[in-house]
């Protein structure tokens, strides 16, 4: 899968640490051994030298990226994964190598310890594409897990059976920052899949309220007055929400969009395997005009969003850019995104709930897709 965000990460001081990366410390302290499983290829990164090629770093990026679905299986813990690839990127800029070819090795190896390389269907008929986020909101909980950042670990690779006929699922890794958004990282990700027909589902995941929530009408802009893991604002409040940007220039596109997952499908099945936590088809958002729950998309005609069903962050981002593409493209997939209920710091047993429910409402989704 190419994609290349080279352009992102020379953004800032190639040599210099990110304050995503300026955390560590503070979380190995936290978390005992956190990088222990990580320590061969970490000594890889630190031997590194202009005689190495891209597909070398690759290969490091990729070992990370099992190691972490290794942790994830026996642990339930997408922690560790997140912070080996802050620790590798550390080691990447204290090499004494040019900047450029700092900035495509982070790159790349951001990718490859993503899933984005490996995200390629060989075992059904039936595709399913998720995507989970990092951890995030930090500073409040350095030990902070992500239940959708689970789930795709877990899920990455694996068959789901339904009615007699088995979904293959492949899974990447999307970071909290509003600069790898704003470089289309989204649409590079997406626009295979959706022109050259390589999926029969996408499915965006991060964690939420207290339930389940489909999202239903995604948002144009961004309202959230929260910071990405890099600290970053992006100046968007809900009296003057802004339009995000792809690759420089203003996102273009409707101020609501509708997702097309087989909701009732995913509802009714959770309902009836009396699963832990209830899922909503969330309808609510908001515009410059107020709170509303319409009842169709065309009821937000002429309205400026404020926020979408999935918020006004980054989760409801990737549910509109993932839309956003599939509908200029003219794909017929069904797309869209689940939130998850939330977890404070790590909570193994519930997490492991809420997986288990994303794997019966993806289940509930395959009869439709044949």
């Amino acid at each position: 899968m190419c994609v290349s965000l080279v352009s992102a990460v020379l953004a800032n001081d190639v040599n210099k640490l990110t304050i995503e990366e300026q955390r560590l410390p503070d979380a190995e302290k936290a978390m005992t051994g956190l990088l222990a499983p990580f320590a061969k290829p970490l000594a890889a990164i630190a031997r590194l030298d202009t005689s190495n090629t891209l597909d070398q770093i690759a290969d490091i990026g990729r070992e990370g990226f099992n190691i972490g679905k290794r942790i994830a299986q026996q642990q339930a813990d997408d922690r560790p994964l997140y912070w080996f690839r802050l620790a590798a990127n550390a080691k990447f800029r204290s090499l004494d190598l040019p900047a450029e070819t700092k900035a495509q090795w982070i790159d790349r190896f951001e990718l490859e310890s993503r899933g984005f390389g490996t995200a390629v269907f060989s075992k059904a008929k039936i595709r399913i594409l998720v995507t989970g986020f990092d951890p995030f909101f930090l500073d409040r909980h350095i030990d902070q897990s992500n239940p959708s950042g689970l789930a795709a670990l877990l899920l990455d690779n694996e068959l789901l059976t339904a009615d007699g006929t088995s979904a293959e699922v492949q899974a990447v890794m999307i970071p909290v920052r509003f600069a790898d958004f704003d470089a289309g990282m989204i649409e590079k990700l997406l626009m295979p899949y959706f022109k050259y027909n390589k999926v029969d589902m996408v499915v965006t995941i991060s964690m939420g309220r207290d339930g389940f929530d489909l999202e239903r009408f995604p948002g144009l802009r961004r309202s959230a007055e929260a910071p990405g893991n890099l600290n970053v604002l992006t100046g968007a409040t809900s009296q003057a929400p802004l339009v995000p940007l792809l690759q420089g220039q203003p996102l273009r596109g409707p101020e609501f969009l509708e997702y097309s997952l087989p909701a009732a499908e995913m509802i009714s099945l959770a309902q009836e395997m009396n699963a832990p936590f209830p899922v909503t088809d969330n309808r609510n958002v908001e515009t410059l005009t107020g709170k509303k729950s319409p009842a169709s998309l065309a009821e937000l005609k002429g309205e400026t969003s404020v926020q979408g069903s999935g918020g006004g962050y980054l989760s409801n981002e990737i549910s509109y850019r993932s839309i956003r593409l599939r509908n200029l493209i003219g794909s017929k997939v069904p797309v869209g995104h689940i939130h998850t209920p939330k977890v404070k710091a790590y909570d193994k047993e519930k997490e492991l709930q809420i997986v288990d429910q994303i794997k019966l409402m993806l289940a509930a989704a395959i009869p439709t897709l044949h």
